[in-house]
């Protein structure tokens, strides 16, 4: 009989009652014993094994419609200190532990690599990728668990928001969660239809100003006032705050980092400076607008998984258990085509760090295009001679010069 132990790190998504679920089923159902673990690594790290306890097929039949975790989770990272990764195997075995699962993103990822490795074929293990942020390296088309049904609320939220300024005339400048790519800023705002969607993907390389991002704003909402139609919300992605021009923050309170070393992003107030910089700019234009920060994020990480996440997480929780059974250790499971599959960890390090790779928005794919195609930018076009640029004269009392050297660069962008 194995015994499995599955636990949960990293922020939640919604489908992780989903794997769960499925893994402990199906586990049951092979005559094998499986083993929660709540709050992730944080117990074991610290040579306990008081939040474990066994999983029944009863208490877990329906847990798949829930969101949250019923195991929690956290992020305690056991891979700073030898001693807690050592400490975590041992504590494993003394739970008779020879099977892991863990659910988790990048850094959860990277983390059950290491403890494939220090268990050294003791242990078996299987990680199940979950993020709302898109990030990790799946095979092309394949989405993590969790994000389509926060890209189902986001763009929930943000078309409440479009309706909101259209009736009241204002802007929302609204920064949607996601650490390093722009997947679920930008397939939400695409979604609900949103002004525009600002991505750090914009900017191929180097740190990003806040200067040109609140020009890219300024520039739309001016156009979008020329056209006579004052309103309109910008979709800004959280991880243009991770590549921020230092410069920038000066002044401001440190943002602090977390167990895993990422700069607590939800801490850094983009939205509101941006919002401050963009009305300075308006005001300077002589058009005053009334502009609202919004942060979109903890709101869609413990939603209830949607029909398609929750189908999706039950074939990943009863895959990890198959191809553990099958000798798969120190894989990733995932879905290609139809099928799950293990992926060895070795297959989606970053050489150059030694991480978890990051899977980034593709500003070259047909799908970027047709999203950037759709949005209210000003575009090269609206500054030659024309009736746009006529009306960005006289709304804004500027002329065709100045207004070419105030948005240099802006209308050049992709």
């Amino acid at each position: 009989m194995a015994t499995f132990g599955i636990l949960v790190s990293g922020g939640p998504a919604p489908g992780i009652n989903s794997v769960i679920g499925a893994a402990a089923i199906l586990a049951r159902r092979n005559g094998d014993r499986i083993v929660g673990i709540r709050r992730g690594f944080a117990g074991l790290m610290a040579g306990s094994i008081d939040d474990a306890r066994d999983l029944h097929i009863a208490e877990v039949s329906r847990i798949h419609l829930l969101g949250g975790s019923v195991l929690q989770t956290s992020r305690a990272n056991p891979t700073r200190d030898p001693e807690d990764l050592a400490r975590v195997v041992g504590s494993l075995q003394t739970l008779g532990v020879d099977h892991l699962i863990t659910i988790g993103g990048d850094d959860t990822c990277y983390s059950a690599r290491c403890v494939a490795e220090e268990a050294a074929g003791r242990i078996r293990v299987a990680h199940v990728p979950k993020t709302i942020d898109n990030d990790l390296p799946l095979p092309p088309g394949i989405p993590t668990f969790g994000f389509e049904t926060a890209r189902e609320e986001a763009a929930r939220i943000l078309s409440h928001l479009m309706e909101d300024a259209r009736t009241t005339g204002r802007w929302f400048v609204v920064v949607v969660m996601g650490r390093s790519a722009g997947h679920l800023a930008l397939g939400a705002a695409r979604a609900a239809g949103t002004t525009l969607a600002l991505l750090a993907e914009d900017h191929p390389t180097g740190s990003i100003g806040l200067g040109p991002v609140a020009r890219t704003i300024e520039a739309a909402i001016v156009k979008r006032l020329a056209h006579g139609r004052p309103y309109g919300v910008a979709v800004v992605a959280e991880g243009i705050g991770e590549r921020l021009d230092p410069a920038d923050l000066e002044g401001s309170a440190e943002v602090p980092l977390d167990e895993h070393g990422h700069p607590r992003l939800a801490e850094l107030p983009l939205g509101r400076l941006l919002v401050e910089r963009v009305r300075n700019g308006l005001e300077e234009l002589k058009l005053p607008t009334t502009l609202v920060a919004k942060d979109v994020g903890y709101e869609l990480r413990s939603a209830p998984p949607n029909a398609f996440d929750i189908a999706y997480t039950r074939d990943l929780g009863a895959g990890a258990v198959r191809c553990l059974l099958d000798g798969a250790n120190a894989v990733m499971i995932t879905r290609e085509s139809d099928a799950i599959v293990p992926v060895p960890f070795d297959q989606i390090l970053d050489a150059r760090t030694g991480r978890t790779r990051v899977r980034m928005v593709d500003v070259e794919s047909p799908s970027y295009r047709s999203a950037r195609d759709l949005q209210v930018r000003l575009e090269p076009a609206d500054l030659e001679a024309g009736r746009t640029l006529d009306l960005l004269e006289g709304i804004t009392g500027r002329s065709a010069k100045e207004l070419r050297e105030r948005w240099a660069g802006v209308s050049d962008a992709r």
